[in-house]
This record gives structure tokens, C-alpha cells and sequence, in this order.
């Protein structure tokens, strides 16, 4: 018999997703040549990208997707509350916040992995993917923040004394590498790289899981449909949208890779 498909993700999900990515990305190839732009390899990089002042443009433009991005996932979860009265936002297994179970589910993985206990019964969302999530709200305050800093000095600087605009230089290079190596090696990892996925999981961008898949990777999730109103089968995702996530995932983890490989060059290089 043929394995049903469940919905995990909307479109305005994925879509989402989608300008996430390629915005982060964006930043990234930008911001790493503007960060090191006295090296030689960042120079050329840049004369790739159409000169460091149009690299300049670039980042701009990639940053206000980001934003915009950000702004209509808020605006989402607004509404969720607002008009649907869904206050599982708050609490409970459709919640993105951290919980106690997520801490007891944290140390279980860690006992299963050096072989001292059964995995952990996962619900919807794991403990790392709640860290991720987070990490973005977090990216958001600190990077877009002294981001938006640096892009209108002469505004900011009407309320604000001189020296935050160096802490801001700082604090938005430091911070976005931290951002980009963890996203390029941790949360590749997690997505796409570990075993049971390797050498991608689609599900963000077909937005459907196999029942199978389900039951063995949340099975408190699974457990949870299943004595409630059950399984509606989505279908399986079309050729095209596989295709899409194929084409999309390789791209993201080939420029994500290289771009923590010329990050590593750079602190060697500057050391």
C-alpha cells in the first residue's frame, strides 16, 4: 500500500522560507567581502559581485527582504492570536516555545547517542529547531538592529552619541559570522546532512512528510493525529516542487559550505 503524505507546511510557509534563504545567502556572499575587504580574495570577490559598491547595494536589497520577511511572519503570528484565537502559540506541542520538555528531550538525545537510552519521543517541534528559530528572532535584534544603525547613521545620530555606531560596526560583523558558521554547518547538519536525512530533507519545501517518516521521527506528533481527527492524506508532492527543493537545497548547502570554507581562509589568513 502506498504511503500517505500528511501536510506539515503551508504555502506561506515555505514561501517564507524560501525568501529566508535566499536573503541569507545574499547577506552572506555580500557581507563577507565588505568584512574583509582589505584582503586580496575579498577584493575579487567583490569585483565577481560588481564592485564593492554595488556589493554595498546588494546587501542592502538582501537585508530589506530579510525584514520584510520577518515583519510578515510577526504580523502571522499576530493574527494566529488576534483573529483565530489560537493560543497554542503560547504553550503546548504547536508552540515554538521552549518548554521543560525540551530541556528533559535535550538530555535524552544525549544519553541515546552514546548509547545509554532509548531516543526521545519527539513531538512537533525539537529542541534544536526551537534553538534555530530563536536564533532568528536573536539575529534580528542584534543584526538587523546595529544593521539599520549603519544604514542610516545621519537619522540615528540625532538621538544617539558616536560611539554606538562603532559598537554597531562590531557587533553586526561578529555577529553574522556567528550566525552564518551556525547556520552553514549546525543547522545544515540538522536539515540535511545528518544520516536519517542525508543528502536532504525537502519537507520545507514540499511542505508534506510521509506517514512513515512521521511516526518514526515525532512520534508523540504521530500519536497525537492519530487519536484525534487522523490522517488526511496530502498527496504526494509533485515533480516540480521535488525538483525545486532539490535544486534550491543543493545550491543553498554548496554556497553555504563554501562560504564558512573562505570564512575559515580568512581568520587563518588573519592570524
Amino acid at each position: 500500500m502506498p504511503d500517505r503524505y500528511v501536510q506539515r507546511f503551508d504555502r506561506i510557509d515555505r514561501g517564507l522560507h524560501g525568501f529566508l534563504m535566499v536573503s541569507f545567502l545574499g547577506l552572506a556572499s555580500t557581507g563577507l567581502p565588505l568584512l574583509f575587504s582589505e584582503a586580496p580574495w575579498a577584493a575579487r570577490m567583490a569585483r565577481v559581485l560588481g564592485g564593492f559598491a554595488f556589493t554595498h547595494r546588494l546587501h542592502r536589497v538582501f537585508a530589506s527582504i530579510m525584514i520584510l520577511v520577518f515583519l510578515i511572519h510577526v504580523l502571522r503570528l499576530i493574527e494566529r492570536v488576534a483573529i483565530r484565537r489560537d493560543y497554542g502559540i503560547f504553550w503546548g506541542p504547536r508552540s515554538m516555545v521552549p518548554q521543560p520538555r525540551d530541556l528533559t528531550e535535550m538530555f535524552q538525545h544525549v544519553r541515546w547517542f552514546v548509547g545509554l537510552g532509548p531516543r526521545p519521543v519527539f513531538d512537533r517541534y525539537t529542541y534544536w529547531e526551537k534553538f534555530d528559530y530563536w536564533a532568528v528572532f536573536w539575529g534580528m535584534g542584534i543584526i538587523g538592529g546595529s544593521g539599520l544603525l549603519l544604514w542610516f547613521p545621519e537619522t540615528c545620530a540625532r538621538v544617539l552619541p558616536g560611539w554606538v555606531f562603532n559598537i554597531a560596526l562590531l557587533i553586526h560583523g561578529e555577529e553574522a559570522l556567528l550566525a552564518v558558521g551556525f547556520i552553514f554547518t549546525i543547522h545544515f547538519f540538522n536539515g540535511h546532512l545528518r544520516p536519517e536525512k542525508f543528502p536532504m530533507d525537502l519537507v520545507i519545501f514540499t511542505g508534506r512528510v510521509t506517514e512513515t517518516d512521521l511516526r518514526e521521527e515525532r512520534p508523540a506528533e504521530y500519536a497525537r493525529i492519530a487519536a484525534g481527527q487522523g490522517f488526511r492524506d496530502a498527496g504526494a508532492p509533485s515533480r516540480r516542487s521535488w525538483m525545486i527543493g532539490r535544486l534550491a537545497g543543493t545550491t543553498g548547502v554548496v554556497v553555504g559550505l563554501s562560504i564558512v570554507g573562505l570564512i575559515v581562509y580568512a581568520m587563518v589568513s588573519h592570524g
